[in-house]
This record gives structure tokens, C-alpha cells and sequence, in this order.
């Protein structure tokens, strides 16, 4: 047992060796951006340098098979440490480096969301609101759908010759990996369009997609959990349903608490004299959007959905409210924060790979995967562009369906998801597949990006204050509605909308 200063020594070496990976992949970007390199993107760095220290610390670590350590986790099942040997290492130095996965809930994701809410082009974004709800929950729920169904016929294929008899993969087991891999990531592309200035529309579209999609996915697990702990075999009417109020329910309370917060924080600024004392000023925005995110999970909602929303509304009215300082402070800090903790989750993914010490690899659930990957995002975009194009001025065309078909990355939220229940094997191949979906999207796709913009002769370089009425100089992606994004009722409008929405996709999916 080591004492508390050999363990003080360990988790600080630990935590200088991600702090040194972060710093090696910051110059190397520098690098590449300096010699205008694009085939790669730091994400895909990260996750390489990452793997890179993971292999080393694998293989010069020094295993002790007759002291196994466990880590923390949340899965209620998983108290007894006996009970989840998915979270058992049988080398302690191994352990060192892999995280409770409540570090990525509560300190790493809440900025990148918040980040992604506060940081909305609003006027692009709701131009195109129509097409954005339609994509971020019909199309989750659909892309939730078809993955399950197909893996659920490559699960059935693979148990006729399964020698395990406890190894029991159902269709629940096939939704839930649907609903994780659902929530995609296109973080990698969306740097490469705001680096090359492509189409605003474009960026939009797929930017609020992925945030939107994330709070539908992240939802959606909860309720296929619940419906899980119901411990039925077969369809229970009872638990679907409740499953179902716990959707809407989880939504709509979120929602509702991050509504609140950023209007406490908007009328905290509106009716104080903080803005004389701009430190003061940017502490209390940033715990009070935190707050959010922590006040959501305490009371059983959903902190990622409550903080996305807080984000939003925080930059549409606490912003107008903050003195000239805070408003450049604050901006610079979420956008920092969001660099530093994607960065690190990425690297911490790469590292995970070897570091984590039971990964169940399965050839035919995973060549599954990703046909099934592939399948529900055309059956995603293609078929709902076509009704959406139905009742749009102005069409979505399809050099623009093809770019958003090839930008379904996985990335943060879908790992962070997997990583949170590891204690049975089916969750340790539905983690470990869905680690090497992450890998092959962000590397593959993510790289390609900008010969895809070529290939596909989408515009770049577009001034997006050029385009700021509908149709104008961007004929080819627009909703065609005449929205006024600084109207308070717009976005309470928009939000009911999502509410309608989510409840209609979920009552009847297609």
C-alpha cells in the first residue's frame, strides 16, 4: 500500500503527463496551421498522442496480479467492487491514469456544451431553425432506430455461435449503443469550415444539429436505462411508458433549469453595479452557468441538456447585460476551456485504449457498427432533407446533403457515454466499439474534410455578413423564414418547438 506522499507523487506525475501531452499537441497544431497542413485535425493529434503514451505506459508499467484496484463508478450495480470486474485493473499504475468517468460529466463537458450554446451564431442558427429541430430529433431517433436494428440482426447472428451461455446481447443492448453513437461530434469539421469561411448556412445546419442531437441522445439513454432496470426480458407496456414520461419529463425540467438560471444571471447584471468590478462580474457568470449544470443533476435531471440551454439564453440576454470587459473575458474563457477540455478528452481516449484492461473485442458486432453507422445517417440526411425540401424556398441541395452525410463524426459526448457503464461485457463491447468509432471518424472523415469540399464544390471564403438576408448570396441552404433572432419570442417559440417535436418523434417514430 503506498503511503500519501509516493500517492501524491503518482497522481502529480499522472496529471504532468496529459498536461505534456496537451503542450505537444498545441505545438504541433501551431506547426500544421503554420505550414497550412490540413489532412489532419488537433482532435486526431490527440487522440494519436494519446495512444502513444498509452502503449508506453502499457508496456514499461509494472502489473501486480495478486492486488487488484478498483475504480469509482456511478452504475449502482457497480458498488461492490467485486461485482464489476469491467472496472478492475489488475496493474495499479494503469488504474492511475483511468479516470472516474463523473470527471468527464462534471468538469470537462459542461464547458465544451456551454461553450457550444453561448458561443451560437443566432441568426444563422435560426434561419435555419425549421431544418435544425428536424435533423437534431427525427433524425436522433431515426439514426437511434436503424443502428439497432441492424446490429440487433449481426447480435442475433453472432449468439447462434457464442459458446458463452451468459453473454446476453438484446435488442435494449442494440438501442442503447444506438442511442450513444447517435450523438455526433463534427467538431473536426466545423474548425476546418470556420478556418476555410464555408457556407454560414452550412456550418449551422450541422453545428446545430450536433448540439441539439447531443441533448436528445444524452436524454434517450437515460429513458433506455430506465427502461433497462425494469428487468424484463420481453416488451413491458408499463416500463416503455415510463421510460417515455422520463423522456420528456428529463427534457422539459432541464430545460426549464437552465431557462431560470440564465435569467437570474441576466436580471443579477441588469439590476447590480457588478460590471464596475469586471473579475466579480466574469466569477459570477461562469458559477452561475456551472451551477446549472450541477443544480440539473441533483435534482435527477440532465446537466449537459440544462447548461446547453443555459448557454443559449445566456447569450441572448446576460450578454447584452455585462460590461465591454466581461463580455471579451467571458467569451475567451469558454472558448479556452472548451479547447483545453476537448483536447484533453481526446487525448485521454487514445490513452483509454490500452490503459483500460477489459476491452471486449467482437469482429462481427464491430463490422456491424459501422455498416449500421453508415446506413442511419443516410436514412437521417437524405430522406428528411427530401421533406424538408418539400416545403422550403429555397432547396438543400446535394453537394450540401453530401457534406453533412460525410460530417457525422462521434467524438465527446458518445464516449463519455459508453465510459459511464462498463461493468457487464455487453457494455464493455459496446464501450470498446464505440472507442474505435470515435478513432476511425475522427481520423477518416475528419481528415478528409476539405478534399470533400473540393469534391463536392462547396463555397469557402464567404463573407457571413454578406449573407444576412434570406436567399441572399446563399441560395442554395435556407429555411426562407423571416425570423427576427432578437425577439424574446422567438426563442420561446423555438424551444416549445423542440418540446413538440421531441414529443411527436417519440410517440411516432418513422
Amino acid at each position: 500500500m503506498p503511503t500519501a506522499e509516493e500517492q501524491h507523487k503518482t497522481d502529480s506525475t499522472n496529471l504532468l503527463l496529459f498536461v505534456a501531452l496537451l503542450l505537444l499537441t498545441i505545438f504541433t497544431i501551431w506547426i500544421f496551421k503554420h505550414k497550412r497542413v490540413r489532412f489532419i485535425h488537433e482532435t486526431g493529434l490527440a487522440i494519436v498522442y494519446g495512444l502513444i503514451i498509452g502503449i508506453i505506459l502499457k508496456y514499461t508499467s509494472h502489473p501486480e496480479a495478486a492486488n487488484t484496484l478498483n475504480v469509482n463508478s456511478t452504475n449502482a450495480t457497480c458498488q461492490q467492487e467485486s461485482t464489476c470486474p469491467g472496472l478492475q485493473f489488475s496493474n495499479p499504475e494503469l488504474r492511475q491514469v483511468t479516470f472516474n468517468p463523473e470527471l468527464f460529466f462534471n468538469i470537462l463537458l459542461p464547458p465544451i456544451i456551454f461553450h457550444a450554446g453561448y458561443s451560437l451564431k443566432k441568426r444563422h442558427f435560426f434561419r435555419n431553425i425549421g431544418s435544425i429541430l428536424t435533423f437534431a430529433f427525427v433524425g436522433t431517433l431515426v439514426s437511434a432506430i436503424v443502428i439497432a436494428a441492424i446490429c440487433y440482426g449481426f447480435v442475433s447472428a453472432m449468439m447462434l455461435y457464442n459458446v458463452d451461455p451468459s453473454f446476453n446481447f438484446g435488442f435494449v443492448d442494440c438501442l442503447l449503443f444506438g442511442a450513444i453513437v447517435s450523438a455526433t461530434d463534427p467538431v473536426t469539421v466545423l474548425a476546418v469550415f470556420k478556418e476555410l469561411k464555408v457556407d454560414v448556412n452550412l456550418d449551422a445546419l450541422l453545428f446545430g444539429e450536433s448540439v441539439l442531437n447531443d441533448a436528445v441522445a444524452i436524454i434517450l439513454v437515460k429513458a433506455i436505462q430506465t427502461y433497462q432496470k425494469a428487468g424484463s426480458s420481453e416488451f413491458d407496456s408499463a416500463a416503455f411508458f415510463s421510460s417515455l414520461g422520463e423522456f420528456i419529463g428529463v427534457f422539459l425540467g432541464s430545460f426549464a433549469i437552465g431557462g431560470t438560471t440564465a435569467i437570474i444571471t441576466a436580471l443579477i447584471f441588469k439590476f447590480t453595479k457588478l460590471g464596475q468590478h469586471p473579475v466579480l462580474e466574469t466569477s459570477v457568470f461562469f458559477l452561475m452557468s456551472w451551477s446549472c449544470f450541477l443544480l440539473a443533476e441533483a435534482v435527477g435531471f440532465t446537466g449537459i441538456v440544462a447548461v446547453l440551454f443555459c448557454g443559449v439564453l445566456q447569450a441572448h440576454y446576460t450578454y447584452n447585460n455585462l460590461s465591454a470587459e466581461s463580455k471579451i473575458r467571458t467569451k475567451q474563457l469558454f472558448e479556452l476551456l472548451n479547447f483545453l477540455a476537448e483536447n484533453f478528452i481526446f487525448s485521454y481516449m487514445g490513452v483509454s485504449m490500452f490503459t483500460f484492461s477489459h476491452h471486449h473485442f467482437n469482429a462481427i458486432f464491430i463490422v456491424g457498427a459501422f455498416i449500421a453507422l453508415f446506413v442511419s445517417r443516410a436514412c437521417n440526411i437524405y430522406p428528411l432533407s427530401f421533406l424538408l425540401n418539400l416545403g422550403r424556398k429555397h432547396k438543400i441541395p446535394f453537394n450540401i446533403q453530401h457534406m453533412m452525410m460525410f460530417a457525422g463524426l462521434r467524438g465527446a459526448v458518445a464516449f463519455a457515454l459508453a465510459i459511464r457503464e462498463t461493468c457487464y461485457e455487453e457494455q464493455q463491447m459496446i464501450f470498446t466499439t464505440t472507442l474505435l468509432i470515435v478513432f476511425v471518424t475522427v481520423w477518416v472523415l475528419g481528415g478528409g474534410t476539405t478534399q470533400m469540399l473540393t469534391w463536392l464544390k462547396i463555397k469557402v471564403d464567404v463573407d457571413p455578413d454578406a449573407a444576412t438576408a434570406v436567399g441572399e448570396n446563399l441560395p442554395h441552404v435556407n429555411n426562407g423564414y423571416q425570423l427576427c433572432p432578437s425577439s424574446p419570442q422567438l426563442i420561446v417559440s423555438s424551444m416549445l418547438g423542440m418540446v413538440c417535436v421531441s414529443l411527436y418523434a417519440t410517440l411516432f417514430p418513422i
